[in-house]
């Protein structure tokens, strides 16, 4: 990530609590006025009810032309319905993130079983393809030897199994291009995954002490007065750097889950001992492979596209997975708090 893209009030959880309380205010205040309507005007008419309502409307004059006003009463109707939508979900960044690093190591789990499961059908259909050509060399050497003999029926019965074989051979070793695009991919997933387990488990670490510190020295009146005044608001700031790094991290577990989602379909569909597989979960990931910006992979999407149509690059089943990167580099998410 290299742009920090801070989200509008009204595009967060708390500004949907907003909007449902703007809704409930107008339709309560409708509802009052209209059911109470000559109360109301018999209590306007008075001397208390006038100066009452010529407060009323002074303030809300002001507050309208005050910018400064504007300002303030926007910050407490947003600190408000940030307080209120915290009681029923979370909404804190460093909670987010936390739970974030949660189903990433879980997925993590599960991506190993399913590599894992991947590479045994590989190994089984590898091995299916193989007897299958040793099979096909015999029956044609038999048919060769028939037709030196003349015997014609037995030449014909053992170049239809051939063929037979060779036909399947095609749609097999076509799956097997397949099931070795989703290897490549689940495996760099997994490798970029850690990678993503780790930065983010280090930010949170390192970024919640920093946090307390700027929450414990800004308080809620000081960055009022801070706005106010047209300075930066520091926890604002520092928490929609935290937003986004929850919201690029979401879009990466999504994208993980459903690829891992998408590839359990197909290994699921797939019944080896009778050849059989569905054509529509091969589609799905044809169309990934064409159409999908990957978010986890990056540019190393490509280079698995490249490498699975490439005869130099054989894969290893054997190989184990990549591990995390163990030399020093830089968080990928460091550049958002310079």
């Amino acid at each position: 990530m290299t742009e920090l893209k801070v989200k509008s009030f009204w595009s967060k959880p708390e500004g949907i609590t907003g909007i449902a309380f703007l809704v409930l205010l107008l339709f309560g205040v409708g509802y009052v006025g209209i059911t109470f309507m000559a109360s109301i005007l018999s209590f306007v008419m008075t001397t208390l009810g006038g100066l009452v309502s010529l407060l009323v409307l002074g303030t809300i004059i002001f507050v309208a032309l005050d910018k400064k006003s504007r300002i303030l009463v926007s910050y407490m109707f947003q600190s408000v319905m940030r307080w209120i939508t915290g009681l029923f979900i979370e909404i804190d960044p460093i909670g987010i993130l936390k739970s974030y690093v949660a189903s990433l190591k879980s997925n993590l789990t599960k991506m190993n079983r399913q590599i894992a499961q991947l590479r045994g059908q590989m190994h089984q259909l590898k091995e299916m393809i193989l007897n299958n050509k040793k099979e096909i060399n015999t029956n044609l050497s038999m048919a060769s030897e028939a037709a030196q003999e003349n015997k014609k029926a037995y030449v014909i019965l053992k170049s239809r199994k051939a063929g037979r074989l060779q036909d399947s051979n095609v749609r097999l070793e076509d799956l097997y291009k397949k099931m070795e695009v989703m290897y490549r991919v689940l495996a760099k997933m997994y490798e970029n995954s850690e990678i993503l387990v780790e930065d983010v488990q280090d930010q949170v670490k390192v970024k919640e002490q920093e946090r307390k510190a700027i929450m414990a020295s800004n308080s809620a009146m000081k960055s009022a007065m801070s706005i106010i005044k047209g300075d930066p608001d520091k926890k604002a700031i520092f928490d929609a750097a935290l937003e986004s790094i929850a919201d690029d991290v979401s879009q990466k577990v999504g994208e993980m889950e459903n690829f891992m989602a998408m590839s359990s379909n197909i290994m699921n569909s797939i019944d080896l001992q009778n050849g059989v597989f569905e054509e529509e979960g091969l589609k799905m990931l044809e169309k990934w492979e064409n159409e999908s910006v990957s978010l986890l992979l990056g540019s190393d999407k490509d280079t698995i596209m490249l490498e699975s149509n490439d005869d130099n690059h054989v894969l290893d089943l054997n190989a184990p997975i990549k591990s995390k990167e163990k030399i020093t580099r830089t968080n990928q998410y460091d550049n958002l708090f310079e």
